[in-house]
């Protein structure tokens, strides 16, 4: 690698603002210290609200070039916005679990699935006064089969500018397997999203074993070696609250993610690997 080239840009990006007021509030604090570039808002999450909006716009107005994204949910425990979806269980969406299955058995009705995403593309725009700058999915709907051709066709109707989050690795290996997972799903995603002419991430990085709570800070080194320009790493930065812990599994991990990020060893490790968020 010539060593006077310029860094690479990547995106940072944390998921699920909006599920707690912790989270919002590690987010919000990450972006205000230069450490996040992009952010993913679930409109159905239990803290989305007009103060909340605002107070993201607002520290994102001050970071160049911060992307807000729409993170397009359809599993438990949320519920959908479109009072026909079905299938549901006690009126919210599927469990993961439950979706992906029904998704590889073709079981799932296209046309429900891209009147949902509408409608959570047009709560956005309600929300935020404009379409999202990115598309993505909690749990990475957006990959799986039943779900992938109408989400594509959504964010076309709804956000044809938009760029849409694919999860496959540069180099594929056999020793992760959620991470092999995604590689496979995204192989068909990325195809899909290229004939429809909507752009999307070269590479991407970000998903482990949680329930492990390994040293973020060796994972966030092994996700940034060798990101491309445009490259995207996942995160899930949050601080715990009550909310937080009655609606998600991962929960102390993410303070772990916040510290690690807003501390001195991450823009050091940033330099190390020749990348930058601005």
């Amino acid at each position: 690698m010539n060593d006077a080239a310029p860094p690479r840009r990547i995106w940072l990006c944390a998921d699920d603002y909006g599920l707690a007021e912790g989270v919002n509030r590690a987010i919000r604090d990450l972006i205000g210290r230069g450490r996040l570039n992009a952010t993913s808002v679930m409109v159905v999450g239990a803290a989305i609200g007009r103060a909340e909006v605002a107070a993201l716009q607002e520290v994102a107005a001050a970071s160049p070039r911060c992307a807000i994204g729409l993170h397009a949910t359809l599993t438990a425990p949320f519920r959908p916005l479109t009072m026909h979806f079905r299938p549901v269980d006690g009126g919210l969406f599927l469990p993961f679990p439950k979706l992906l299955r029904a998704g590889l058995l073709r079981r799932l009705d296209s046309e429900m699935i891209e009147d949902e995403l509408a409608a959570q593309l047009a709560a956005f725009k309600d929300l935020f006064g404009r379409a999202p700058d990115f598309v993505d999915g909690h749990q990475h709907v957006q990959l799986f089969p039943g779900v992938r051709d109408a989400f594509l066709r959504a964010v076309k109707e709804a956000a044809p500018s938009a760029w849409v989050r694919q999860g496959g690795r540069l180099k594929p290996s056999l020793g992760a397997p959620k991470a092999l997972v995604l590689d496979i799903l995204s192989a068909q995603f990325r195809k899909r999203a290229a004939h429809a002419k909507i752009a999307f991430n070269p590479a991407f990085a970000g998903a482990y074993d949680f329930s492990k709570e390994p040293d973020f800070g060796v994972l966030m080194g092994q996700f940034l070696e060798g990101q491309p320009e445009g490259g995207l790493v996942m995160c899930h930065p949050g601080f715990v609250d009550e909310t937080l812990e009655g609606l998600d599994p991962l929960t102390t991990q993410r303070e772990a993610e916040h510290a690690f990020l807003a501390s001195d060893r991450f823009p050091t490790l940033l330099a190390a690997n020749k990348v930058t968020l601005s």
